[in-house]
């Protein structure tokens, strides 16, 4: 068995970088792929392109989503916003057969080139799947899997092809657009709100949109190709070769907000028994604050210290300041300096303010971190009473 998948691998890359002339019945097909919420990379859906010769027993899929784990520092380059993808090609039924296996639907647009048009795309796929030639830097937004089907075309085929743009008409940020695909994944949805900052809260363009398969798909069947009587749309023809089948959807209790919420409640129950017992239990504090100070740690270095652009000014510093922790284990000191008082002076006004002007920020915050952010105000509140009433 693995004798033949290792000659299915090597027969596989040496015909990718085999010069081949396509015949007249090759069709070139983008393949759009449905969205899995079984993990949140998935969620998004996928696009790849498809070369089918069936006069030479051609049918390979040329996909821009892979990447190895086993490439040098994978990890860093990954915070780094350094990491390497690649174009592989493979077969098209065991790719497919993986979608429909997931329930995830199949479509396949096929485009209508000429012959010459055909080899020009085939051609360029062929040199692009070379060694020296299919890596690229992944960027989540402005250069992944879907994005470089799309640039494929512009490529090899260059002004003769045209997108025309005016079937988008909302007005949607990146943000939005990826909280609409996130809907069953609230967890997913939190993380991505979390490490995003203010660059996702503008206005994407129509040609932002294609960051997603979905959008490919659309951008494909209002796209046009000059020819020798003009304009012809792009797309001659598509083929639904699977429908996801109809599931049952189920009610999703593990959420953030509800967790939170419950933190919340213990937060004022503990407040309460402080208060009643005349201590400040600051060993909540100092867990919850040091947690928080992490946070803010992690996503300040996220925007100043790698290339994820998506990552910059993020607004959630505001109540993610990193300097809690390690300010939040001198809590725990018996003698504690009186400098912590205006300081969680400062961390409760800042948790209010970002709470009213909550609807009116520029940057669009995750409602979930609502009682969050209102226990921390609540504890510094606390906190700033309590070392004066009871350390003083």
């Amino acid at each position: 068995m693995k004798k033949c998948l290792l000659f299915l691998l090597l027969f596989v890359n040496t015909f990718a970088f085999a010069q081949v002339q396509l015949t007249d019945k090759a069709e070139i097909r983008i393949v759009t792929c449905g969205p899995y919420q079984g993990e949140l990379y998935s969620a998004f859906g996928h696009s790849a392109i498809r070369v089918y010769d069936p006069s030479q027993a051609i049918d390979l899929i040329y996909n821009y989503g892979v990447f190895n784990f086993n490439q040098p520092n994978f990890y860093l380059n990954f915070a780094k916003g350094h990491l390497k993808y690649r174009l592989a090609v493979s077969r098209y039924q065991p790719f497919v057969d993986s979608y429909i296996d997931e329930n995830r639907f199949v479509h396949e647009q096929i485009l209508n080139l000429t012959p010459a048009q055909n080899q020009k795309v085939f051609d360029f796929l062929q040199w692009n799947a070379q060694e020296e030639n299919m890596h690229y830097y992944y960027d989540y937004f402005y250069d992944n899997c879907a994005t470089r089907v799309r640039d494929v075309m512009k490529k090899a085929l260059g002004d003769s092809v045209r997108f025309d743009d005016s079937h988008i008409t909302t007005n949607y940020t990146i943000r939005d657009l990826c909280d609409i695909y996130l809907q069953e994944q609230p967890w997913g949805d939190l993380g991505i709100d979390l490490c995003l900052g203010l660059p996702m809260d503008k206005n994407a363009t129509p040609w932002m949109y294609m960051f997603l398969p979905d959008y490919v798909e659309q951008g494909f069947d209002h796209a046009y190709i000059k020819g020798q009587r003009g304009e012809k749309p792009l797309v001659k023809e598509t083929v639904n070769t699977f429908e996801a089948l109809p599931e049952k959807a189920e009610t999703n209790w593990n959420t953030p907000f509800l967790y939170f919420t419950a933190l919340l409640v213990l937060g004022l129950l503990i407040t309460y028994q402080g208060y009643n017992a005349k201590r400040g239990l600051y060993w909540f504090d100092a867990v919850i604050f040091s947690i928080i100070g992490l946070i803010g740690w992690f996503l300040f270095v996220l925007w100043l210290a790698t290339d994820h652009r998506a990552a910059a000014q993020n607004m959630n510093l505001l109540w993610a300041i990193p300097l809690h922790f390690p300010v939040a284990l001198i809590l725990l000191k018996k003698k504690k300096p009186n400098w912590l008082k205006p300081y969680f002076t400062l961390t409760a006004l800042l948790a209010f303010i970002t709470l009213i002007a909550w609807p009116w920020w520029p940057q669009d915050l995750n409602n979930s971190l609502i009682p969050f952010v209102l226990l921390i105000m609540v504890r510094a509140v606390y906190i700033r009473w309590s070392l004066k009433r009871f350390y003083e």
